[in-house]
């Protein structure tokens, strides 16, 4: 496979170390094959809003942690061991641990999280701070009008 190599378009720039990882981390999971579990979707609500549903069947509340730290959220799927050996004649669950990171846009806060009927469903919205927000500038003439005399005739 060509490898793509970015530096010349970061030479020019400042502050775009996180756009040139991004790029790095997208190009080393398709070389390595990123794991498919567990299975997710990434869905657009709205121009603010986005949901990430997770297939976790067999995880309890007690058993994921969803975190975020900087433009991070990690989800991450542990159950404790349980000692039933003997017990199943088959196992098709997997119950395996699991770790899943997304990397998130700036202003985009993560709402919460809900698991109901073997989904964990994460709700993030983009929040974009007043600051950044486009105003509008209200134009003011720099000299004001003088005022217009009367001439009689």
């Amino acid at each position: 496979m060509t490898r793509l190599d970015f530096s010349p378009l970061f030479r020019s720039t400042v502050g775009f170390d996180r756009v040139s990882r991004l790029l790095e981390a997208a190009l080393n999971d398709n070389a390595n094959a990123a794991p498919a579990y567990p299975p997710y979707n990434i869905e657009k609500l709205s121009d603010d809003a986005y949901r990430i549903v997770m297939a976790v069947a067999g995880f309890g509340e007690d058993d994921i942690a969803v975190t975020v730290k900087e433009n991070t959220l990690f989800v991450e799927g542990r159950i404790a061991e349980k000692d039933e050996s003997g017990r199943y004649l088959h196992r098709g669950i997997a119950g395996r641990a699991f770790e899943r990171r997304f990397d998130l846009a700036d202003h985009i806060q993560v709402e919460g999280a809900a698991l109901e009927n073997g989904l964990l469903v994460i709700e993030l919205r983009r929040e974009i701070p007043e600051a950044l927000k486009p105003r509008t500038i209200a134009i003011k003439s720099a000299n004001p009008p003088a005022a217009i005399s009367k001439k009689a005739a």
